[in-house]
């Protein structure tokens, strides 16, 4: 097994050495501090593992103030302690007993190509994501509830408003974990939709009463 693992490409090498000379040389004492002190992120960003999504730049974030959680679709299973490996519970459950975050932000986006596998999924158009084999089709389940909202929009708008409701969506289980569902109702924790329009740099913002999306 370990004969598979290789050295880092040169490229990366090269860009942590850069980084290292320059940003890391100019900042060493906050990133002691960092090291000493721990983190107090004040915000859990839940995002798509897309690499066309940088959470940090959107908002200009240093070091220490987002506790990021990515994964396929931006989704976050209901609460089910069934004693099974949970990645995204347990970050959320993290964030908010341990670190006392005060906002959980569901960040969707554009194009996404998790959401268009759910979309191919559900009608019919991708047999391999509904193998039980498949880890991604087992994954992207949790978005089917949403395509059954949206399955009426003729195509393409029905793909982003599904990639919508995998924000509302990933909202609603939000809830039914019993530790953020008292950190919302005793004020100390908020939660927050957003989806991200790669293409046009802009970011719509979920509103609750409306229940629908409008552009920050």
């Amino acid at each position: 097994m370990k004969a598979h693992v290789r050295p880092l490409p040169s490229y990366l090498v090269n860009r942590y050495q850069g980084w290292r000379a320059t940003a890391y040389t100019e900042n060493r004492p906050w990133y002691r501090h960092l090291a000493e002190k721990g983190q107090h992120p004040r915000a859990m960003v839940i995002s798509c593992c897309d690499s066309r999504v940088h959470v940090t730049s959107i908002f200009g974030a240093d070091e220490g103030e987002f506790f990021i959680h990515r994964n396929i679709a931006n989704l976050v299973p209901p609460y089910t302690p069934d004693g099974d490996h949970h990645g995204t519970s347990a970050a959320i459950e993290y964030a908010v007993t341990t670190l006392k975050v005060a906002h959980v932000i569901v960040l969707g986006h554009s194009q996404c190509g998790g959401v268009a596998g759910c979309h191919a999924m559900c009608t019919g158009h991708a047999p391999e994501l509904e193998q039980k084999t498949s880890f991604v089709g087992t994954w992207l389940s949790l978005l089917r509830p949403g395509f059954e909202r949206v399955q009426h929009i003729p195509e393409p708008e029905r793909v982003t408003a599904l990639e919508r409701e995998s924000v509302v969506i990933s909202l609603e289980n939000l809830i039914t974990f019993p530790f953020v569902r008292d950190a919302v109702a005793a004020g100390d924790m908020s939660l927050h939709g957003l989806w991200n329009d790669i293409g046009e740099g802009l970011l719509w913002q979920f509103n609750p009463e409306t229940e629908i999306f409008e552009v920050l």
